[in-house]
């Protein structure tokens, strides 16, 4: 194996979890603000109130790392439940039918919530007080 990443692994984490929620942010951004996006057309009331906000706030939350185990595994839910109503419907294969970013993101966030903050987190910082 690659072993000379190994003393990297947490810097790696903490990127993967500062974009993973960086960009999860974005998407609650546009469905709520309009930013950096107009919102989709055609997009459910329900879907823009209730998925918006947890991709608006579990996103920043998990980001900084605060509440990081909880916002992520939230998080992780609600891509669960968005593959199955947005994409699964369609077709149950990911490439015919879009839904490989929720996938993506909803493994993302479930590997987040087992393993916590990690380093450059708010939580982190917490507990070392």
């Amino acid at each position: 194996m690659a072993s000379f990443m190994a003393p990297l692994n947490n810097y790696i984490y903490a990127i993967l979890r500062i974009v993973t929620g960086l960009l999860f942010m974005f998407h609650g951004s546009q469905k709520l603000l309009g930013w950096p996006l107009e919102p989709m057309a055609g997009v459910p009331p329900f879907v823009t109130y209730i998925a918006g906000p947890i991709e608006l706030l579990g996103g920043a939350l998990v980001m900084v790392g605060l509440m990081t185990r909880w916002a992520a595994f939230v998080s992780s839910g609600l891509m669960a439940v968005a593959y199955w109503m947005a994409h699964g419907s369609k077709d149950l294969y990911p490439l015919l039918n879009g839904g490989e970013l929720a996938i993506v993101f909803c493994i993302a966030f479930l590997y987040i919530s087992s393993q916590g903050p990690g380093i450059w987190s708010l939580d982190g910082m917490r507990s070392k007080v």
